[in-house]
Parts: structure tokens; sequence; C-alpha cells
């Protein structure tokens, strides 16, 4: 049984006591996908306004945690209380030129650049960014614990999975639509049959693989 309790406040609250109200929370989308961009997202909160009406935002939670079609109506939700949403994306050409760490701390700097105000403080989902200079704290597993993280988490998973299916269109025997460019048995299926399209991280095991050796290896 999980004792999962939902995302706080409490690593704002900390920043807000030191001066700093304007804490942007980020995470990344699809860093673990065969295909498509990595997505990051980063979300200022209304944090006084939050104290006093704290249901505002009731239900937020690891994106993971949380059914598709409740993620788009957290999304929207979000996007209406929030003080600013930033949205970064770095492509699967830049996931196999920079390696998937890298291209993730970029789309979060673009996220960040994206933001119509400039955060004090930065809370970041089990990662840094040495070069922005703003105070930070990587959190591990963020997502769960962190309200901002979990509202970036909802905000750059819901705009991945609609990227993924507007391409679905342009690749249409690939099954993005449906897992999104994970490593699904469908989406191997499909590899072996058509080989790789444009949104393909070629530099990931175990596509790299197969594409040097004409197999899947083994699991």
């Amino acid at each position: 049984m999980s004792n999962h309790t939902g995302p706080t406040l409490d690593e704002e609250l900390a920043w807000l006591r030191q001066g700093m109200p304007l804490v942007a929370g980020l995470d990344e989308a699809g860093r673990g996908s065969w295909a498509g961009p990595v997505a990051a997202a980063a979300v200022v909160l209304p944090l006084q306004r939050l104290l006093e009406e704290p249901d505002l935002l009731e239900g937020v939670d690891d994106s993971k945690r949380l059914p598709a079609p409740r993620r788009e109506l957290l999304a929207g939700r979000i996007a209406g209380v929030a003080l600013g949403v930033g949205l970064g994306l770095a492509s699967p050409a830049l996931v196999d030129a920079l390696g998937v760490v890298a291209a993730t701390r970029l789309a979060m700097r673009q996220a960040l650049g994206r933001l119509p105000l400039q955060p004090q403080a930065l809370l970041i989902d089990a990662l840094s960014l040495p070069s922005v200079p703003l105070p930070q704290w990587g959190l591990v597993r963020g997502d769960m614990r962190c309200l901002s993280i979990a509202a970036a988490s909802i905000v750059a998973k819901v705009a991945r999975d609609r990227l993924m299916v507007s391409w679905d269109e342009h690749y249409p025997h690939y099954g993005f639509a449906r897992h999104k460019g994970y490593g699904t048995p469908q989406h191997r299926q499909a590899l072996q049959h058509y080989g790789p399209c444009a949104l393909h991280r070629r530099s990931f095991a175990p596509l790299r693989v197969f594409l040097e050796t004409g197999r899947w290896p083994a699991r």
C-alpha cells in the first residue's frame, strides 16, 4: 500500500520565508521515450493565494499517477491559477547529439526563458541547472513531494502527449497516439517492420542495438 499523500507547498514556503515568493517548479516528460522530444515545463504558483485557497489545485500530483483525462483537466486549471507557465522542447536530434540529460537541461532552460516573469528560485525534479544563476534545489521524486514540480510534470506531459498525437497523423505506422513513443511491444513491432522515422532517437538502446545489428537485445 502506498502512503503517498500528494505534493505540498513545503519547499516553496521555505523559499518564501527567505524572501523569495516567485519560485519556479520544473519537470520533464519523455526522457525515457524511444521517439519524440523531451518536453520540460516551468510553473510559478501564487503561494499566498494557495495558502488562502488550498483547494484551488486539489488533485495535482505526479503526472504518472494520473489518468490522461484528469491530466488534461488539471493542465487547464494550472494554466488558470499559475502566475506563469513556460514550455521547452528538445528534439530527438538534440537528444541524440547531446545525450538525454543535457537535452533535458536545455529544454528546462527554454521553459524558464518562456516564463512571463523572472523567478527568484527553482525547484527541479532530480536535476540541477548549473548554468542558471538562481538559487535552486534538486529534489529526488520532486513531482511526488512538491506542488510546483507536480504542476510542471502535468503541463509537460500533456503538451508532449498532444504533440505525439499530432505526429501520429504524419507517421501513422508507429502508434504514437497510443504509446507516445515509449518502448511498447507494438512500437517494437512497428520498428521491426518499417524501421525508424525522423522522430526516433537513434542513440537509445535498445533502438541503437537494433539499428546496428538488425536484432533486438535480449531483455
